[in-house]
């Protein structure tokens, strides 16, 4: 059998990260964009409608953080593999990243079924606006499994170092997304209207594409799928390894939304609208941080493969890169949002007691928007490593003990405006202590983990 060639090993360090980076920031602005079209669409249809996507998103983005913490374990071990040109084992571990997704999501799904009322119940959403809420997230929580799975397959593929047909499927996905949206939302022909329920099945169907997609090409086209059956505790070790590093990186990405829900309960104290125009600045602000979305998906498989090289120099310079380009990124996105923190959110909303909101947190949170491009890096790194214990402290840190506390303390004395400054501080402050660890911890991981290459092609 051929050894899966570690192409992130050698060549420009520069060139890779451009290579890798462009395709993805395709797929997943794309798929932000698909995220902005459903609040313009769900903005036409009612105030109402709006505040109930705001309550939902932070439960949406906590079942994301399953998916991205499966994935962040799937791409590190599989990354890690194919640079020690060990590639049964990468693709043993990706065949069983897939059963494994597929067993948690469904769990997921069922608890999160049966907590819909009570949980949004304690995020301050009002007795009126549950059934609206619960029957988007029914939808929702019946697609969680094809999500994640699917997920899961793009990371694998991104391990490799190719980059460009997970992203071809994101985008395929978004553009039926969109279509699909004002059809089902409004309705066309016999197909009747579905308001805020058909935003919840267009995304299903696309992401069921996504999933049908993703197996097809591990299969077919990077050989990462095996159908034979694993040696004696061989897939018990698989989910051991993808968890060491899934399980910290899920808690990663979930204090996040996590965080998020608390603070939506602090702003439904000022009513339904001021949670609407959170949620309309979150879809905008997910939007513009692309990029930064983009970087953190790529840098971890390129960390993993040098690091199973003993390439430490080629890391260092890679997050050197990549931390002078969210910088120079942050103050562009900063300034664009200068001029525009009043125009974007009245493209979805005319009523100003929601876009005054989203334009107060558009005027302020931006300003640390490249240091949170910093944490985002440097944690993906860590998870590259197969080190996620710091990312899960830096994360937590800026959530539970920097941003939230400072929250609480900012809003006696400043409103919503302090809330959103507490934010902006939590990024600032987080990102200096990940550069400084992540950039510590290189050089003793890549003499802890370095596997020489092997003297022949096969193994």
């Amino acid at each position: 059998m051929e050894v899966k060639e570690a192409r992130l090993t050698t060549g420009p360090v520069g060139r890779h990260l451009v290579d890798m980076t462009v395709p993805v920031l395709y797929g997943i602005f794309m798929m932000m964009m698909q995220g902005f079209v459903d609040s313009y669409f769900i903005g036409r249809v009612g105030d109402s409608e709006l505040a109930a996507l705001g309550f939902a998103f932070p439960i949406l983005m906590i079942v994301t953080s399953v998916a991205i913490g499966l994935g962040a374990g799937t791409s590190s071990v599989v990354a890690r593999a194919i640079g020690a040109h060990n590639h049964h084992r990468a693709r043993r571990l990706a065949t069983d990243s897939l059963i494994l997704s597929f067993i948690i999501t469904v769990f997921v799904s069922g608890i999160g079924v049966l907590t819909i009322g009570p949980l949004f119940r304690l995020l301050g959403a009002p007795e009126e606006m549950i059934p609206l809420i619960a029957g988007y997230m029914h939808i929702l929580y019946a697609g969680v499994p094809f999500v994640v799975v699917g997920m899961v397959a793009m990371s694998s593929m991104r391990a490799t170092g190719d980059t460009r047909l997970p992203s071809m499927l994101m985008v395929i996905a978004a553009v039926v997304n969109v279509v699909l949206d004002p059809i089902l939302i409004f309705g066309l022909g016999p197909v009747p209207e579905m308001g805020l329920n058909g935003a919840a099945m267009a995304g299903l169907i696309a992401r069921t594409a996504i999933f049908g997609g993703a197996l097809y090409l591990m299969r077919v086209r990077l050989d990462m799928l095996t159908f034979a059956r694993a040696e004696p505790g061989e897939r018990r070790r698989s989910w051991a390894d993808i968890l060491h590093v899934g399980i910290p990186a899920a808690g990663t990405n979930a204090i996040i939304p996590i965080a998020t829900a608390v603070i939506t309960a602090m702003l439904a104290r000022y009513g339904t609208e001021a949670v609407a125009g959170f949620g309309v600045a979150a879809r905008i602000e997910y939007l513009l941080l692309v990029i930064f979305y983009s970087l953190s998906a790529i840098i971890g498989p390129f960390v993993g493969q040098n690091m199973s090289a003993g390439k430490d120099d080629r890391i260092y310079l890679a997050l050197r890169l990549c931390t002078v380009f969210c910088i120079g990124t942050g103050i562009l996105i900063a300034l664009f949002l200068a001029g525009m923190h009043k125009i974007l959110p009245a493209l979805f909303s005319d009523n100003p007691a929601v876009t005054d909101v989203a334009s107060l947190f558009l005027l302020i949170a931006p300003i640390s928007y490249g240091a949170y491009g910093i944490v985002m890096v440097m944690n993906a790194s860590f998870n590259g490593m197969g080190k996620p214990m710091p990312a899960v402290v830096i994360s937590v840190g800026r959530m539970a003990v920097i941003y939230l506390p400072l929250a609480f303390l900012l809003n006696r004395s400043f409103g919503i405006a302090g809330i959103f400054a507490a934010y902006a501080v939590a990024n600032f402050v987080s990102a200096a202590l990940a550069y400084f660890w992540a950039h510590g911890s290189v050089k003793e991981q890549c003499e802890k983990h370095a596997v020489p290459a092997p003297a022949v092609d096969v193994i």
